[in-house]
């Protein structure tokens, strides 16, 4: 399927959720191979979830879609999932030498330029490439305004809209050091 294609697509998923009522004029699809393996729209509206967006919701399809045995995937079958070792990219700042394959090959088309929680579930997927119709300043026009939370991303923790603040690192650092000393961990 070719790009126009795979934006219409994402369009219409993106118009069928504001005319249901789910939520807001957002859809995606994620492609492997020019093929659609799953589509997502914006269900905020119909579940409460502000994490309900399009791209979130095509991305859990698409691991649902490549680990059919999931939502258990047994210590032996990781690597016969999206959980497959894959060496990391020449020039990859990336300290491990290998991690989980997640999205790798595969790419998304969105409706609407990905908000920074999307774009970070691209990112931890792993998707190849991002297509989008609509910017940033197309998005704040309609009332969605993301442009801020890239902005405020910038400042030092002090300065963010949000009060973000350590508390009792010691504690944390239990789990920290379960996650370091365990001997079979697999590095996603």
């Amino acid at each position: 399927m070719e790009h126009k294609e795979l934006i219409t697509e994402a369009v219409r998923l993106a118009t069928e959720s504001v005319e249901k009522g789910w939520g807001g004029p957002f859809g995606a699809v994620i492609t492997r191979n020019g093929d659609i393996i799953a589509r997502g729209q914006n269900r905020v509206l119909l579940t409460g979830d502000p994490t309900a967006h399009a791209e979130v919701e095509s991305i859990r399809k698409a691991v649902q879609c490549l680990n059919p045995e999931a939502p258990s995937i047994a210590e032996e079958h990781q690597n016969e999932s999206t959980l497959e070792y894959v060496p990391r990219a020449d020039g990859s700042p990336d300290p491990v030498p290998e991690r989980a394959r997640m999205l790798q090959g595969c790419s998304i088309y969105i409706s609407g330029a990905p908000c920074p929680m999307c774009m970070s579930a691209i990112y931890w997927s792993r998707i190849d490439a991002v297509y989008f119709s609509c910017g940033l300043d197309d998005t704040r026009r309609i009332g969605f305004d993301d442009v801020y939370q890239y902005e405020d991303f910038k400042k030092p923790l002090d300065q963010r809209r949000i009060r973000i603040e350590q508390v009792h690192p010691e504690i944390g650092a239990q789990a920290y050091d379960s996650w370091t000393s365990k001997p079979d961990r697999h590095a996603y």
